[in-house]
């Protein structure tokens, strides 16, 4: 017989974990789901995030949170600088595809090579107050290291969703894959656009990260855990939707966190993917895509 407070402990705790999901996937979101440009070097940066907020950490004591938001502007400007090597070497030629996939599965490798080179293979942490301690409400455990990261994940999620319906750029992200001529005719340049868009999206890997190595120690291959689910979750929202990413992020974690409370963590990859795939036969638009 299922325990009841067992279970609904891991609703809880499976939502606190799509919280920390819908945080690493907002980029992909931009990146892969809106531009069309499958960045699987995601999880590199991210793991760069972690790594600037172990280093800022251990020397200074800075909090891992504020780290990832100071660096954020500093992960813009490498995003921009990524897309236009991207550009110039496959884009502008027409041969985005394989190529293209090629050269992000190489930052991707040359990215986890270095960390290794430069931090070893060991697992790395750090240190925060809310890393330990739990709210206790009734039956309901909330570790402030997963809270902290979905209250986060939220704002960040409704900060970009604010951003890209409100403001002209944002609106020009939404529409720069759609349609490109029609975006120069409004004097905006698609290349231009999707250089700020691929900026936004590693940006996010900033504070992602600091998410990341708040929750867990990290060590320079673990981002492979999370390229699969990435871009499950965004497939699954229905790639363009900031809100079905977040809905999608959630389900995803509370499905993974009952099967492995119940059933053992080696099934939950399994009937997670299983319910995407259940789910795109159903809806192959994604939970809240445009049909």
């Amino acid at each position: 017989m299922i325990s009841l407070d067992l279970l609904v402990n891991a609703i809880v705790a499976g939502i606190l974990l799509g919280g920390f999901y819908a945080a690493v996937t907002v980029g992909v979101t931009i990146s892969f789901g809106m531009l069309d440009i499958a960045n699987i070097a995601q999880p590199a940066f991210i793991l760069l995030g972690c790594y600037a907020a172990y280093l800022t950490n251990g020397w200074w004591g800075l909090d891992p949170i504020v780290t990832g938001i100071v660096m954020t502007p500093f992960f813009f400007v490498l995003g921009m600088v990524v897309y236009r090597l991207y550009y110039y070497a496959f884009e502008r030629r027409g041969d985005q595809a394989i190529q293209g996939l090629a050269f992000f599965f190489g930052l991707l490798f040359v990215g986890e090579v270095s960390l290794v080179l430069i931090f070893g293979v060991d697992y790395r942490f750090v240190e925060a107050p809310y890393i330990g301690p739990s709210i206790h409400i009734g039956w309901v455990d909330l570790p402030l290291r997963m809270l902290f990261p979905c209250i986060g994940a939220l704002i960040m999620v409704g900060i970009t969703q604010l951003y890209l319906t409100r403001s002209f750029i944002g609106r020009a992200i939404l529409a720069v894959s759609q349609d490109p001529g029609a975006l120069q005719l409004m004097a905006a340049s698609p290349t231009k656009i999707k250089q700020i868009a691929v900026g936004i999206s590693i940006a996010t890997c900033s504070v992602a990260g600091s998410f990341l190595i708040i929750i867990q120690p990290v060590e320079p291959s673990i981002g492979r855990d999370y390229i699969g689910r990435i871009f499950a979750i965004c497939v699954l929202g229905g790639m363009t939707s900031m809100p079905g990413m977040l809905v999608a992020a959630m389900l995803l974690g509370v499905v993974e966190n009952i099967t492995s409370t119940f059933y053992g963590p080696s099934w939950s990859p399994a009937v997670a993917f299983g319910l995407l795939l259940v789910t795109l036969a159903v809806r192959p638009s994604g939970l809240l895509g445009r049909q």
